[in-house]
């Protein structure tokens, strides 16, 4: 087995990766060399169905990735009575740092919302049994996933790919989240979001890049990659005004301070 050691002196946390994608069945140990040599140390793959809970673990088995296992509210069609228990399962027996991906999802116009409601209420209560923060998928449905937020109070989590309002950013803020920011900065369109990207505390940011989706303005054709993360990190700089080794040291700081890990070794 190859060694994926950085050659990079940043220290970049990849959030959200879903590593285990077919996508990248034929270049998976490449992707990741590449993501290290320009400074990605760690990369977090959530599950999205019982169904890949066992590729997920396989991304930490061969590449040291951390682990989140949940039920996506996008295939909620496919979610069985008996996957809680699975998931459970796997919450109790194999060490993840987060539950996730779990949410809410109304941007499809025939989601089942009561369904994804009641899956998502249950996720949030599994969190809470194990004391894990969660990762929240909220597509046009962040009101709705604060709502229960509030209902059922969390160790936390990352608001992931967050595209809402200020007011929503800094309510999810006070409920002891930090917001995603990937893909959607880089486009040169994307106002409202570079603008909350830019004013926001940095103390609640963290980077993601939801590889092989959120794909990047300068590649829209091709699947996303957890290398783009650095050129994510020197965005991220240049709206703030700051160097990107200030961004890279405060939002691996924040994604820690979430999962509950110990900082990385700065020299």
């Amino acid at each position: 087995m190859p060694a994926f050691e950085p050659s990079s002196t940043l220290q970049l946390f990849d959030t959200h990766c879903h590593l285990d994608a077919a996508e990248f069945d034929a270049e998976r140990d490449a992707l990741v060399s590449a993501a290290h040599s320009v400074g990605v140390t760690r990369i977090l793959v959530p599950s999205v169905c019982a169904a890949n809970f066992d590729a997920t673990l396989r991304m930490r088995q061969r590449y040291g990735c951390l682990l989140a296992f949940g039920l996506h509210p996008l295939y909620t069609p496919q979610h069985l009575d008996h996957h809680l228990a699975l998931l459970e399962s796997r919450l109790a027996h194999q060490h993840p740092v987060a539950v996730g991906e779990i949410g809410l999802d109304a941007f499809l116009p025939h989601s089942d919302l009561p369904a994804q409601e009641a899956l998502f209420i249950e996720q949030l209560k599994l969190a809470r049994q194990h004391d894990l923060p969660v990762i929240l998928h909220m597509r046009r449905a962040a009101d709705r996933v604060l709502k229960y937020l509030r209902r059922y109070p969390q160790a936390g989590g990352i608001a992931h790919a967050f595209n809402g309002s200020e007011q929503q950013a800094r309510e999810f803020i006070r409920l002891g989240f930090k917001l995603g920011f990937g893909g959607a900065i880089s486009y040169s369109g994307s106002l409202r979001i570079r603008a909350l990207a830019a004013t926001l505390p940095l103390s609640a940011l963290v980077l993601e890049t939801d590889a092989p989706d959120m794909r990047p303005q300068w590649a829209p054709g091709t699947a996303n990659r957890p290398q783009n993360l650095a050129r994510f990190a020197a965005i991220l700089a240049q709206l703030r005004g700051v160097s990107v080794e200030e961004i890279a040291r405060q939002t691996t700081g924040n994604a820690e301070q979430v999962f509950g890990l110990a900082a990385l070794d700065p020299g």
